[in-house]
């Protein structure tokens, strides 16, 4: 951990206290990401008024969602966001399967899901020059043409998520403890 304050929303500069509420309010903690994106209001509003489009939005349904953002933290090596994007993933109704092939960097036996995850780790490994075959593959598994942009949505949004954690290292929340995750456990890493 670098020493970066993770904060809440009583320690956090006015500018950045909503989204922490907000965030509080739907997990019953500000989860240790958030806390620490709250640092730079910027990036916090940045990240919240995304992820808030991204949901509410996008075409994607809550499992899928935790299929790309598990999927990008697996890519993006951060161990504090898949964790988290574990505990999330389960509660969201991914199968278990699904999120324990994500966590080992393998491609889910679901093909749907496997083509999203695929799709999505292609994008963050070539920095976005993916070609028509891998384009075509996606859509193939039934996804439409303007999800191939929503899935850049979840790569933004990760992005600054992962990234943070990467840089200050949180502390699991308690919740998030049992789906612990070490880089070297990702086949892909």
């Amino acid at each position: 951990m670098t020493g970066y304050q993770i904060h809440t929303a009583e320690t956090a500069a006015e500018a950045a206290k909503e989204p922490l509420e907000v965030l509080e309010s739907a997990f019953g903690f500000v989860p240790a990401g958030a806390g620490l994106m709250a640092n730079s209001p910027a990036l916090i509003n940045t990240f919240f008024s995304a992820f808030g489009h991204f949901r509410r939005c996008g075409t994607f349904g809550p499992d899928e969602r935790q299929v790309l953002l598990l999927s990008n933290a697996v890519a993006n090596r951060s161990e504090w966001a898949v964790a988290f994007h574990t505990l999330e993933s389960l509660q969201d109704g991914v199968e278990p399967a699904v999120v324990e092939a994500i966590r080992q960097g393998k491609v889910p036996a679901n093909e749907r899901m496997a083509a999203l995850s695929a799709f999505t780790r292609s994008l963050i490994e070539k920095r976005g020059h993916v070609d028509d075959a891998e384009v075509q593959a996606f859509k193939a598994a039934g996804f439409a043409e303007e999800q191939v942009f929503e899935v850049i949505t979840a790569v933004a949004i990760s992005a600054m998520t992962n990234y943070t954690a990467n840089l200050a290292w949180p502390p699991l929340e308690d919740a998030v403890v049992p789906h612990a995750w070490k880089t070297g456990y990702s086949a892909g890493a």
